[in-house]
């Protein structure tokens, strides 16, 4: 800015506002020609003064800025001060009126702000502890307001509790926000103190005052407890016990007529609160304790401090009578103890252990009797068992013999007579085989010592053989035999199924004279069922039971080559091995359907492998070289004379040292061996085999034996030796030399 512009801007601020136009004017005229006049006349000296005027001028001009600043700054805080002391007036009387709304309460009320500070209470909060009541002001912090209040003589603490651990309850129920608890104050005065958590995170505490409901309640549960003793005490009297109950400090509390009765004390002896010991000590002498205890151990149980087991023990009274001493803890640390007279009971046991003993005695001799008499039976059993097999092995090998002697004479030049008594002799010798295989069925299945091979059994394949070897039989017989086919595969052993079949096909077909014998399948539940139906004269009922027992026949002039009555004996024995449910459903001239339980394989099962094919080593047959180890003279002769006649070269000695000697001796090589498996004293037909097995390789060969023990069985498998039954059936015999059957 010019000094002319600030000239006329101070003589502005010289000009008083409130002088008339003429009289500013005026001056401002006065004030412009002096300036004018110190303009011309300006020394350097006079300039510095002006300038200071100037300054004093400026600086009067911002005091006054200043000042008016201040004005306007205490207009506002005196109008903010009249508003805050509005406020102030309106909080006073709004704490005022909240201060008499909050005494007019009939609880006791407490205000902790978020910081857990007392921001105030009224009159009624803690009135029943007047010696900390002056202690509670404004501004105290909630943890000394606990620890004032446990310094409180009037406090009233739940027994074992402490002031420490009282605090300690208090802070973890403080940190639940929200809680109601009942506290003792005063005497025999009680609260109900509530805590609750506010929006802003402050505490109210309400203490209600519950004395009389509480004393109500104790008047009311006293009461019941008066009821509650008096159907105690006639419960009590109505016991044939002597019962009497003690208190946590071992005080006698109650007890009935029998227990004193019991204890032969007069009634005015036994009194409430009474002592346990002084009662123990009235009557311990009474009692003999058993195996030298004394009343000391029921003392010793009495004064545990943890009774989790009960006592029990009996006693023997000095009258005679012997009692139960029973002692059971209570829920409150005492406990019951109760008497009872078992005399009688404890002497009708003597007598029934006496009786016992003289029955057991008379129990044991029969015993003995019996086990004689089992022991008689079973050594019989095992008489006829090892009679049955040795008999049947004897005669399995002279009737071996006969069919290889029949089978060696073929087609030899016989007369047309000759060859039909032949073929009855045929005949006749199936008939003794299939009777004595039939006895050594019955003999291994009641022996018990039958090993079953139980494994999937596909019954398509079996149905098929079973329709070519019963065919041609029904078929004399003019009887249609229907074999419905099946896929159905079963858990069995193999050989005992097809055998319970055959037994019952064959059984069928022998007791139906014309019509039809069908075999089919059917589901009965997860169980398939086998069914053997046919349309002969059926059974009675008062028979069905008969027909599995052995040699027991319908009709009794059926012929030997029939049968011997022992098919359906070994149908009932194999099912029950094999766990097969055995059905049957007959009435006279209705037929007859039996059935076999099996129970059936989900999902293809694979085609069981046939016996392997044996290796033939010469080219030709008439070529072929048989070592044959047999003791047993006709039955090697008869062999011997069949092979010759098929043109085999056969080597035969009579025993497995002799073979093993031959062997070494000449170094030859025989193609089969057929080796018998009993050969005498010395080593048996698998000893044998496996010393030729050392000398000559894998050899074929054939274990040659009438035993079926599933113990050979075992053994042979283990050695992977194959067995030929005996007697041998010729046509077997060709198929395992020349690998099929050959006429003889």
């Amino acid at each position: 800015m010019s000094g002319q512009g600030m000239d006329a801007d101070l003589a502005l601020s010289l000009v008083d506002p409130a002088d008339s136009l003429a009289r500013q004017n005026e001056k401002l005229l006065t004030i412009a020609g002096a300036l004018i006049r110190h303009a011309e006349e300006m020394t350097e000296d006079r300039g510095t003064g002006f300038a200071q005027f100037q300054r004093a001028a400026m600086l009067e001009e911002q005091v006054r800025e200043r000042t008016r600043d201040l004005e306007r700054a205490l207009d506002l805080l005196n109008a903010s001060n009249a508003r805050l002391a509005d406020a102030n007036r309106e909080t006073a009387t709004t704490r005022q009126n909240l201060a008499a709304a909050v005494e007019t309460l009939h609880e006791g009320f407490a205000l902790f702000d978020s910081n857990e500070i007392l921001v105030m209470c009224n009159t009624r909060f803690n009135a029943l502890l007047p010696d900390i009541r002056d202690q509670l002001m404004p501004g105290l912090h909630f943890l000394d307001y606990l620890r004032t209040v446990a310094r409180s003589r009037h406090l009233g603490l739940a027994e074992g509790m402490t002031p420490e651990t009282w605090i300690e309850m208090r802070q973890l129920r403080h940190e639940q926000h929200h809680f109601i608890l009942t506290q003792r104050m005063g005497e025999d005065r009680w609260v109900q103190v509530s805590e609750h958590r506010t929006q802003d995170g402050g505490t109210v505490i309400l203490q209600t005052e519950v004395t009389d409901l509480i004393r109500a309640e104790r008047r009311e549960r006293g009461r019941m407890l008066d009821d509650q003793a008096a159907v105690l005490r006639a419960t009590l009297e109505h016991l044939n016990l002597g019962v009497c109950i003690f208190d946590a400090r071992l005080h006698l509390l109650g007890w009935n007529g029998k227990m004193a009765d019991f204890l032969t004390l007069p009634r005015n002896r036994l009194r409430a609160g009474m002592h346990f010991d002084t009662l123990l000590e009235q009557v311990r002498n009474q009692f003999i304790f058993p195996n030298g205890l004394s009343a000391y151990r029921l003392a010793d149980w009495v004064r545990r401090a943890r009774r989790r087991d009960h006592f029990q023990m009996e006693v023997r009274h000095e009258g005679g009578q012997i009692y139960e001493i029973f002692a059971q803890e209570l829920p409150d640390g005492g406990f019951v103890i109760s008497l009872a007279d078992v005399t009688a009971e404890r002497s009708a046991l003597a007598a029934l252990e006496r009786a016992n003993e003289t029955l057991e005695a008379r129990v044991a001799e029969r015993t003995l009797e019996l086990e004689d008499a089992l022991e008689r039976a079973e050594r019989a059993n095992a008489s006829r068992s090892r009679f049955v097999a040795a008999a049947s092995h004897d005669l399995l090998q002279p009737l071996s013999a006969a069919k290889l002697y029949l089978t060696s004479l073929g087609d030899d030049a016989i007369s047309p007579t000759a060859r039909g008594t032949l073929e009855k002799a045929q005949n006749a010798l199936l008939s003794v085989e299939g009777i004595l295989g039939a006895l050594l069925d019955i003999s291994r299945l009641e022996s018990g010592r039958v090993a079953v091979d139980m494994a999937p059994v596909a019954l398509g394949p079996m149905f098929r053989a079973l329709a070519d070897e019963f065919a041609p039989i029904a078929a004399l017989k003019g009887i249609d035999l229907a074999i419905r086919p099946t896929e159905a595969v079963v858990i069995s052993d193999r050989a005992y199924l097809r055998r319970i079949l055959q037994n019952l096909i064959s059984n069928a077909i022998r007791y139906t004279e014309s019509g039809r014998v069908a075999v089919l399948t059917r589901r009965r539940g997860t169980m398939l069922r086998v069914e053997v139906r046919d349309s002969g004269t059926g059974i009675a009922e008062e028979d069905q039971e008969l027909i599995f027992r052995e040699f027991h026949r319908l009709n009794a002039h059926a012929s030997a080559s029939e049968g011997m009555g022992l098919g359906l004996a070994i149908v009932e024995r194999a099912a029950a091995v094999l766990g097969h449910p055995l059905g049957l459903r007959s009435a006279l001239g209705c037929g007859s359907t039996f059935s076999v339980g099996l129970q059936p394989v989900a999902g293809p099962v694979p085609r069981p492998e046939g016996p392997a094919p044996v290796e033939m080593r010469g080219a030709e047959t008439r070529d072929l070289l048989v070592l044959l180890v047999e003791n047993d003279a006709a039955l090697a002769g008869a062999m011997v004379q069949l092979l010759e006649k098929w043109g085999v070269t056969v080597l035969d000695v009579a025993s497995g040292e002799e073979a093993l000697e031959l062997i070494d001796a000449t170094g030859v090589e025989p193609d089969v061996c057929l080796i018998d498996f009993q050969l005498g004293d010395g080593i048996d037909g698998l000893d044998c085999l496996s010393g030729l097995r050392a000398r000559l390789g894998d050899v074929p060969a054939r274990i040659v034996t009438a035993d079926r023990s599933e113990a050979l069985q075992r053994r042979a498998t283990a050695m992977g030796a194959q067995i030929m039954a005996k007697p041998i059936p010729p046509s077997e015999l060709a198929t395992v030399l020349f690998g099929r059957q050959r006429r003889g």
